[in-house]
């Protein structure tokens, strides 16, 4: 009976080894391809949402400054017609 115990603990502490080794390996495979992507992506030149979020603001900003001046160049040329 003894015996059968050691083999079972023999077997159990095997597939803990097994499963950290194949956590490992996810692990690794992840970072890899995590990787890979990034430099597809960047061959690309693709943006990131970022970047695009900050040019956005920028010409929203910029519209608006072109509707104030718009505004301001109408209002001007009122007060010197009239």
């Amino acid at each position: 009976m003894q015996t059968s115990n050691k083999i079972f603990d023999d077997i159990s502490k095997l597939m803990t080894n097994a499963m950290g080794v194949a956590q490992g390996a996810k692990t690794e495979a992840e970072t890899a391809m995590k990787g890979w992507i990034d430099r597809w992506l960047a061959d690309r030149d693709f943006v990131t949402r970022d970047e695009f979020d900050a040019v956005r603001a920028m010409a929203q900003k910029a519209r608006e400054e072109n509707e104030a001046l718009k505004a301001r160049i109408a209002a001007l040329e009122a007060a010197t017609k009239g």
